[in-house]
């Protein structure tokens, strides 16, 4: 990993080490910071999939009321995003491993309702990214890879840094492309999983950087080149850093 990416991590890592010396936090700044990042990563996350919802509409459908002129689906995404928002934190805060068990649970709450008949099933049939110059293995190979992700994981996985992790997390998930859909939304769940059993807080990947995040996501399926997309999962935990801390002053 380059030099400028290392000096990243250190600042990352110091920010961590400040916001660690002042835990405990209170509880009314930990709900404030959590229903703001809450909103923001279930909004862009959507957004990126293409759902119309603005962030006021996506505020008003999680806290219980439906909006005239949107699809069902619509509404079912921002509900099973903040669910598998709640599963993930479940998790992270019983200390469980990342596991295939969960990659398929984060998913079916995803789909839930939405496409039930896929929810936590891996594809039977082959896709094609629309936009990547990427084409995602073949469904009969799928079983294989999945049990390699895992054994990387588990293996050379565990040696990097954890922003690093999480980061090739998401790009190796995205590459394989096990459902037929929710594949995007539930890398974004799993990459925020590692970082929050890490310690850190939950990045959000925004819809108005698609371009970008899109781009780093092709170089790495195409060349193997991850620094673009380690860079920008970086960048954006430096902002969830500095939010935290923001408020700790």
């Amino acid at each position: 990993m380059s030099k400028n990416i290392n000096t990243i991590y250190n600042l990352i890592d110091n920010k961590k080490a400040e916001l660690d010396l002042k835990r405990p936090l209170s509880p009314n700044t930990i709900k404030s910071i959590r229903d703001k990042l809450l909103l923001d990563w279930t909004y862009n996350s959507n957004a990126i999939e293409g759902n119309t919802l603005t962030l006021i509409e996506t505020k008003v459908v999680l806290e219980g009321i439906t909006i005239g002129g949107k699809s069902m689906r619509e509404h079912l995404e921002v509900i099973n995003h903040k669910d598998a928002i709640l599963y993930v934190e479940d998790i992270v805060y019983k200390k469980e491993r990342f596991s295939e068990w969960h990659i398929k649970t984060i998913h079916r709450l995803v789909l839930k309702g939405i496409n039930d008949e896929f929810a936590g099933i891996y594809r039977k049939e082959n896709v094609i990214i629309a936009g990547a110059e990427h084409i995602p293995p073949n469904h009969i190979v799928l079983i294989d890879e999945m049990e390699k992700f895992i054994k990387w994981y588990l293996n050379k996985g565990v040696n990097l840094h954890p922003v690093e992790r999480a980061a090739q997390i998401h790009v190796d998930f995205v590459k394989i492309h096990p459902f037929i859909d929710g594949n995007g939304r539930t890398a974004r769940l799993l990459l925020n999983f590692e970082l929050m059993k890490e310690g850190y807080p939950p990045i959000i990947i925004r819809n108005q950087d698609r371009v970008q995040y899109y781009n780093a996501l092709d170089l790495a399926h195409t060349k193997g080149e991850y620094k673009d997309f380690i860079t920008l999962v970086s960048n954006e935990l430096n902002k969830s850093l500095d939010l935290y801390l923001q408020f700790m002053n």
